[in-house]
């Protein structure tokens, strides 16, 4: 196993290999980068020279095997040390061409280039031993995606710096020996690149392999489904990425005759491409996961093969169009097929364990090796071969891509065969990149992790409160558990606007009821019943009976959302037991939840005890009017009620009086006179009635009224019609404004329905 790095230690060995990253960037992009294209296509390279210097890129990983053998005698570090400054070297040779040019051996330059080339990959091949188990090394926690993705970034911005001063320099017709120049400064680049990589800590060594045979890794390889439908995929997209890449190159000089300077100020462009997915990757990686980027990426290289494909020759003769289609190609093939040749390995990482790592890391780079080795060097061939038959370079190259387009299809097609890795589906990632809420919630999560305080930590969880996103999850479950207790608050109170809790949020929920009462426990329980885990029910029938009021409160209105019917009968003992005004507000919500007629009696038992609060009142009478089915349209009388409290009266003979106009109304259009009478009667009856329990507080001819409502028209049931029958004949009760409000309003109802029912 790769042994992990503290904190501190971690974080200075990324500095370093940062440092290294720099250095070896632009030692790349002046040695290897478009720039070694350029030089040979000046010095009269042909396609299928081009294709063949182009595979030395893919050929060098098959000398990963022998950088293994190494690593049996020398460190890991220390041969990749060598090889890079090696490899380095090695390209003095191709500093050395434009002299031996203008001597008149263009052929011998050429020859010089082409060994630089070849030495140079050959000898990285064996240094790149180490860079799986560096990168798996430097490569650990949650972040692993981002950071990944971060030492892309670094790479492709000082390939677009580098390609944009290229593009100045060479855009100025300079002479030859400019190329020497400009390749004397990546030689010295990567020789400083090779000495910086020796502070890099070195990896544990992997014993199980090293004494693994490469036929053993490829069985081993071939036996897993996922690894090997992700190679065959990977194969297919690198040989595809490679060749676009490469002969887009070859496509702007033959096809539409661009000079140097400005197929370099393209080469800006395709380095922005690349930059603009790493960050849009490092953004969402560790968020969405690996493998719907990777698909998303593959996507967008395989839609701009088409521009290509079906252009016009009439649209070569436009210079601006030409460029600026150009342009676009140059972006969109770095920032699709480059992008996803980046997260593959990101991807790659997190399907094999680090145990595996240096072998499985030598096949990943075998199926690179193989795929543009063949695919750049028989794309050469294939491109002469066609000129050879005479057709025009433009006919040649969109065959060439159009093969290109159908490869990239067959890609796509097996993508479902790749392990998810604990990623969201392609289209749940599609709706998290298209949401504003999601990557609000993203970048929240990123300015949480750089947090310095837990002041600033509360303010962030605050926001992604406000911007509430399954995504989030994971991050706030790190800071519910922090010592901080508003920190812990603010991250429980932003689970609480989640759509859904998965299983790790529930179990934290679950534990934090258990384990923090009189802090976070209660909120806890209000998002256990607001997001219905009935696998909470037990623990919150436990916690019903807490001493802690407001966990108490929380759990049996909890169990009531739930619709735990079996604890209603507990909650009513716990009501009319508790002296806790909160926990009896909370009792009285939650019997209003369970919505069950027997429990009204309880509730006015609650008024019946000694001068209860104004506060508890309103809310009693609240959830009894949650039983009855009224409540919305009783909170706006009670909120009137409220303003003035005298004006008892006149609301409720307003309600009274809006009913009976009602049934008026409603009895003009019944066929049987003798039915409207009767109902009309029942509505005069009644006014006298509500009259005298409104004004006088004398129940006696309403609770007569209420007796005789007849049970086929009565939404309400013989349980509420007998309980209020008896409640306005009980002078405890009837001191209550809003209790006879309510019942006035209630018998209102009742009449409105009687009248619509009967016929």
């Amino acid at each position: 196993m790769i042994a992990e790095l503290s904190p501190y230690r971690l974080s200075k060995a990324r500095d370093t290999y940062n440092y290294f990253n720099i250095f070896n960037a632009v030692s790349w992009n002046l040695l290897v980068g478009i720039i070694i294209t350029l030089f040979a296509l000046r010095l009269g390279a042909t396609s299928s020279f081009i294709g063949l210097m182009s595979s030395t890129f893919y050929i060098a990983l098959f000398m990963l095997p022998l950088g293994k053998v190494f690593t049996k005698r020398f460190s890991i570090i220390g041969i990749f040390s060598f090889a890079w400054t090696a490899r380095s070297l090695c390209m003095l040779l191709a500093v050395a061409a434009p002299f031996v040019d203008n001597a008149g051996h263009r052929n011998t330059a050429l020859l010089m280039v082409f060994l630089g080339v070849l030495l140079f990959h050959l000898i990285r091949g064996i240094g790149m031993i180490g860079n799986n188990p560096v990168l798996s090394l430097l490569a650990t926690g949650p972040d692993r995606g981002s950071y990944m993705t971060q030492i892309q970034i670094i790479s492709s911005s000082i390939g677009m710096f580098g390609s944009f001063l290229i593009a100045m320099i060479l855009g100025m017709e300079p002479p030859i020996f400019i190329f020497s120049v400009l390749l004397g400064v990546g030689v010295i680049s990567g020789v400083i690149s090779g000495t910086i990589i020796k502070k890099v800590p070195e990896p544990a060594k992997q014993n199980s392999g090293n004494g693994t045979r490469l036929i053993d890794i490829f069985k081993d390889a071939l036996s897993q489904d996922h690894l090997k439908h992700f190679l065959f995929i990977l194969f297919i997209i690198v040989l595809v990425s490679g060749i676009t890449r490469t002969f887009v190159i070859v496509y702007a000089r033959e096809v539409f005759q661009h000079n140097d300077g400005l197929i370099s100020l393209y080469a800006v462009f395709g380095g922005l491409g690349h930059l603009m997915a790493g960050l849009i990757v490092k953004f969402l990686v560790d968020r969405i996961g690996a493998k719907p980027l990777f698909l998303v990426n593959v996507i967008i290289g395989f839609l701009c093969l088409i521009p290509v494909i079906v252009i016009p020759y009439s649209a070569a003769e436009n210079v601006t169009g030409t460029i600026l289609f150009l342009v676009f190609m140059f972006f969109m093939l770095s920032f699709g097929f480059l992008g996803s040749e980046n997260i593959a390995q990101t991807y790659f990482l997190g399907l094999v364990p680090p145990e595996k790592m240096m072998d499985m890391g030598i096949l990943y780079f075998f199926v690179l090796g193989m795929a543009g080795a063949t695919g750049t060097f028989l794309a050469g061939l294939f491109i002469d071969l066609l000129l050879f038959f005479g057709l025009s370079p433009f006919v040649a190259f969109k065959i060439l891509f159009s093969i290109m387009f159908v490869l990239a299809g067959i890609a796509l097609s097996r993508q479902h065969k790749m392990k998810p890795l604990e990623s969201l589906s392609f289209t749940n990632a599609l709706e998290v990149i298209f949401s504003f809420r999601d990557l609000r919630a993203i970048s929240i999560l990123d300015k949480l992790n750089k947090a310095q305080d837990s002041h600033e930590e509360t303010q962030l969880i605050g926001a992604l409160h406000d911007a509430p996103s399954h995504l989030a999850t994971d991050g706030l479950l790190e800071r519910a558990r922090s010592p901080k207790l508003a920190t812990r608050v603010e991250a429980i109170r932003a689970l609480e606007k989640l759509h859904k809790l998965n299983k790790n949020a529930e179990k934290a929920l679950l534990d934090d009821v258990e384990n923090n009462p009189f802090t976070t426990a209660y909120i806890s329980a209000r998002i256990l019943g607001n997001h219905h885990c009935t696998s909470a029910i037990a623990k919150l029938r436990g916690l019903s009976f807490s001493d802690d009021y407001m966990l108490a409160g929380e759990a049996v209105m909890a169990l009531a959302k739930l619709k735990d019917d079996g604890f209603r009968e507990e909650v009513e003992k716990i009501i009319l037991d508790t002296q806790n005004p909160r926990l009896m507000i909370m009792g009285a919500e939650s019997l209003g939840i369970y919505h069950k007629p027997e429990s009204v009696h309880v509730l006015l038992d609650i008024l019946r005890k000694k001068n209860p609060p104004q506060y508890l009142r309103d809310e009693v009478i609240l959830a009894i009017a949650a039983i009855i089915d009224t409540q919305k349209k009783f909170y706006k009388i009670l909120v009137r009620y409220s303003v003035n409290n005298s004006h008892v009266a006149v609301l409720a003979m307003d309600e009274a009086e809006a009913a009976i106009e009602f049934v008026k109304k409603a009895m003009s259009k019944k066929k049987s006179k003798f039915t409207a009478s009767v109902v009309s009667s029942y509505a005069d009856n009644f006014m006298n009635a509500a009259e005298d329990y409104a004004k006088n507080k004398n129940g006696t001819l309403l609770s007569r009224w209420i007796q005789e409502l007849p049970d086929e028209f009565s939404r309400a049931g013989s349980i509420i019609r007998s309980v209020f029958s008896e409640a306005v004949l009980d002078e405890d009760l009837n001191v209550y404004d809003v209790l006879r409000l309510l019942i006035i309003h209630w018998a209102s109802q009742e009449l409105r329905i009687w009248a619509a029912l009967i016929k």
